[in-house]
């Protein structure tokens, strides 16, 4: 199954440009956090530099949609891939010659995620144009196996280059990552179908309320952009801080084991990515649901046990239902929405993310100084199961009114 995936030239130059994209981000992500840790000494700043690669998906993020759906994608992504070079490089030059500041480096960040604005949209929007539907699910069962895996094994990396070339070099190691990025990218022939109309400021905004009005009369896209913010909020703040203050609790080594926790976690996703292919050949808001039910199950499980043993238990099943509830969602965007929409609903997904994980934060975090870590996992368990459960109720009552409206089929 894979092996036949893997023998298309084009699949296999997208697949190894976005492994390798993305173990350049996630070494400059880290990056950046040290770099000004360094610089200032202060938390406050280091914070800042976070905001900056949180800030541009809030701002651009719909406009790099709209983009994406109106130029070539192809050519879209080797440009914005290459101004990436120069950007980072430029930080390893200032540094050696002891001119980086703060400042530069929060722009450079800025930038670079603002790039990512309008680069992931027509990426994931470009896999829809590679496969056919019957092997859409293992495609991203496939993107999502290696860029994960590449998030697994990035520590290793890390490590060698913090010992032998240091802290700056992981921009160098980014920008080299970019160049074969493009060098791949430049080697997939895509098809496309170029949008007509005017470009203009105008015509950005009217291209994303006209998207707007699309989805709210698509039931299917409606509900799996609500059911994608709900779940992302209950999930963040547990899963982001609480962990981590819960383990600071527990144990004098908390950062050893939320890093082998989050070890623990990739593996097992890694596991059903791989796996889930041969059990479910095409992807339903049903399936988002059941995914969404067992991670909902894995917050509560290490929530109500609330040890270190039953937190990596819990974080095998929260491993199992993230990627379930993720390719469905992948795939019902790749399936339902129209070509030339394609970019403006990867946006709109990636936006509704982030400002639900920013709202997550900021609520949790006004929650957590008078509620109990342990309280704020359960609940959020609770009525992420809870929520999931009663949409699936609604779904199984109404099947026969709804099958006709909620069928992939009905789309083709």
């Amino acid at each position: 199954m894979y092996k036949k995936i893997w023998r298309n030239k084009n699949i296999r130059y997208y697949l190894m440009a976005g492994g390798v994209s993305r173990l350049g981000d996630v070494l400059s992500g880290m990056a950046f956090l040290f770099l000004a840790y360094d610089l200032t000494e202060s938390r406050l700043h280091v914070t800042g530099i976070a905001m900056a690669e949180t800030l541009p998906y809030l701002l651009f993020g719909l406009i790099g949609g709209v983009i994406a759906d109106w130029v070539p994608k192809k050519k879209l992504l080797i440009y914005l891939d290459l101004i990436r070079i120069p950007l980072l490089l430029s930080v390893v030059v200032l540094y050696h010659f002891g001119a980086l500041t703060y400042v530069y480096l929060f722009i450079v960040s800025f930038l670079i995620q603002s790039i990512g604005c309008f680069f992931n949209p027509a990426h994931r929007a470009s896999l829809s144009l590679l496969t056919h539907e019957e092997n859409r699910t293992i495609a991203n069962s496939l993107y999502d196996t290696i860029t994960r895996g590449v998030t697994v094994l990035s520590p290793l990396l890390t490590i060698w280059l913090l010992t032998v070339w240091g802290t700056i070099h992981f921009f160098t190691v980014d920008a080299l990552t970019y160049a074969i990025s493009a060098l791949c990218i430049s080697q997939i022939h895509l098809k496309e179908h170029r949008a007509e109309g005017k470009r203009s400021i105008r015509a950005v905004y009217r291209s994303i309320t006209d998207f707007a009005a699309w989805v709210t009369s698509q039931r299917v896209i409606r509900g799996l952009f609500l059911f994608t913010f709900i779940t992302v909020f209950f999930n963040t703040w547990v899963w982001e801080v609480g962990l981590l203050l819960a383990l600071a609790e527990m144990s004098n080594q908390s950062e050893e084991l939320y890093s082998i926790l989050q070890g623990v976690f990739g593996g097992v996703v890694i596991l059903t990515n791989i796996l889930l292919p041969y059990v479910v050949k095409q992807m339903t808001l049903r399936i988002y649901l059941i995914g969404a039910v067992i991670w909902g199950v894995g917050i509560a499980y290490y929530g109500l046990l609330y040890d270190v043993r039953h937190f990596f238990i819990g974080c095998a099943i929260v491993g199992v239902g993230i990627p379930i509830a993720g390719l469905a969602r992948v795939y019902l965007l790749q399936t339902l929405v129209p070509e030339e929409k394609m970019g403006r609903a990867f946006s709109s997904n990636a936006v509704l993310l982030y400002f639900s994980n920013t709202l997550s934060l900021g609520v949790y975090g006004l929650l957590a100084t008078f509620i109990s870590i342990q309280q704020l996992m359960v609940g959020s368990g609770l009525l992420m199961i809870a929520f999931s459960l009663t949409a699936l109720l609604f779904k199984t009552v109404n099947s026969s009114k709804l099958s006709r409206r909620f069928s992939v089929y009905f789309f083709k």
